[in-house]
């Protein structure tokens, strides 16, 4: 053999062995999976301030799970294991719980890399005891169905995980009118959550909406669609005062999805930065409802086809860019941020709640044990607050090819959500809201100024400086991705 056509093909051989070896650290895996989360009936729903008994299911709830992982040169993975469930929020503890059933079966998955987000459905299972006066026989505990979701989850995550194979990921933007701000503000300055604007008082809604509908899509090598993730800005509360079992309007956009891309299609339903958001429209809710009538649809299904029409848009697009190499990046964090203090007009007021709450259900027989808990957690923290002057939080930031993902366990506010999207260096960003803890209500700054549920102290632990200070390190996370190579 002649020395140069020797050093060509040891040059050639190298070349493809560097080239395989780049491909071997660049593969993304994906892994998809789908449980159902139905507890046995009867059983207490979760999200209204009275009990709820639900002895009907208007249709499954549902958990979805897509797990990435990504190897990396140094022999280690970075992994993302994200998972939807058609729950009110995260209870504390929950998360914990599911991390630790995962670790034992799949030793394998980082258990701070699993994202447990609620699609914030008021027509689902309660899961924390002592919170409603619920019958002890008969009934599907709280606590039973915490362990039938944990047990459920951490098998779909386990499946998704032993099923991963070689994908890739695309990305798009829809738009669907879905949400209108709910908190309605009056000519004396005072806000309220769903008042009434046919009146002279009324003056605007509050705050920011917003109709994106952020979309990612997963792959698998021969560009079949295995899973989608839809971002929408609007909690699955359309049908939150009914008492029966209802995943709300995402079960719709999910079978509507699956009529397009097959019965085997997962989807996740995140919620984005929606804590002053509804379905349920302000104003114009006659045209609105003679025009779904019109259509002979139902409110749930006529919002499930706007926002699979919106991804359908996505769809068309993200279709033909589909990224097999699309860098993964996963940081997680505690983020301290500062409570809202109680004060001692507060607490005059929680008490003062309290009795008039009690002297109501003795005289009328009624159950308001749900509302004065709410009022007694407000004076409990009056007592720990110098001890505890920061809530605590665990921040998720995610770097997926050209977009961003960020979670937070709040009912955000929605103009925090559209801060961080405006300010992010990445291409197109995902605000997931209700991951992992009690974090209930951030309100603006604005917000608490007018009050109202949602944005006095009963509803918040952290106040308009902690929602700066989570929007800004946010922020500084997402970007801190885009700035190193």
């Amino acid at each position: 053999m002649k020395f140069s056509t020797f050093y060509k093909i040891l040059f050639t051989s190298l070349a493809l062995f560097a080239g395989l070896v780049n491909h071997t650290f660049a593969e993304l895996l994906i892994g998809q999976s789908t449980t159902d989360i139905t507890p046995e009936l009867p059983v207490a729903l979760s999200g209204q301030f009275h009990t709820r008994i639900a002895k009907k299911i208007e249709t499954p709830i549902t958990a979805s799970v897509v797990v990435l992982e990504k190897k990396l040169a140094n022999g280690e993975s970075e992994q993302a294991i994200l998972v939807s469930c058609d729950v009110v929020i995260i209870r504390d503890g929950i998360l914990a719980k599911l991390r630790e059933k995962v670790t034992k079966k799949s030793p394998d998955i980082d258990p701070e890399k699993i994202i447990l987000n609620a699609t914030h459905t008021h027509t689902a299972p309660v899961m924390r005891e002592g919170s409603y006066k619920i019958p002890k026989t008969g009934v599907t505990q709280p606590s039973e169905f915490v362990e039938l979701l944990t047990d459920r989850v951490a098998e779909a995550i386990d499946k998704a995980w032993k099923n991963k194979q070689p994908g890739g990921v695309s990305w798009g933007l829809g738009h669907a009118v879905i949400a209108q701000n709910r908190r309605i503000v009056f000519t004396d300055g005072k806000t309220k959550m769903y008042g009434k604007t046919a009146l002279p008082s009324f003056k605007k809604l509050e705050g920011a909406e917003d109709h994106g509908v952020e979309v990612l899509f997963f792959f698998d090598t021969d560009k079949k669609l295995l899973a989608t993730a839809v971002n929408v800005a609007c909690p699955g509360q359309e049908v939150a005062g009914r008492s029966n079992i209802n995943a709300d309007y995402w079960h719709n956009v999910r079978e509507q999805l699956k009529e397009k891309h097959g019965n085997d299609l997962v989807v996740l339903s995140w919620v984005g930065a929606a804590g002053d958001q509804s379905p349920r429209l302000m104003i114009r809710k006659a045209a609105n409802d003679r025009m779904v009538i019109a259509a002979k649809q139902t409110h749930l299904k006529e919002i499930g086809r706007k926002i699979a029409r919106a991804v359908d848009d996505a769809w068309q697009v993200a279709k033909n860019d589909v990224h097999f190499d699309a860098p993964l990046i996963h940081t997680v964090r505690n983020l301290d941020l500062p409570i809202r203090r109680v004060t001692k007009k507060e607490i005059a007021q929680a008490k003062t709640e309290i009795t008039n709450l009690k002297a109501y259900s003795k005289k009328s027989g009624k159950d308001n044990q749900r509302k004065q808990l709410w009022n007694q957690k407000t004076i409990d923290r009056f007592a720990q607050q110098d001890n505890h002057p920061y809530y605590s939080i665990e921040l998720h930031v995610l770097r997926l090819g050209d977009i961003a993902i960020a979670t937070n366990p709040f009912e955000l506010f929605t103009e925090y959500g559209l801060r961080m999207k405006a300010r992010s260096k990445s291409i197109q960003t995902f605000v997931i809201q209700h991951t992992g803890a009690d974090g209930m209500y951030l309100p603006t700054e604005e917000a608490v100024s007018g009050g109202g549920y949602s944005a006095i102290i009963n509803s918040n632990y952290v106040g308009s400086a902690g929602g700066d200070l989570l929007t800004n390190e946010t922020v500084k996370g997402i970007n801190a991705m885009w700035e190193k190579k």
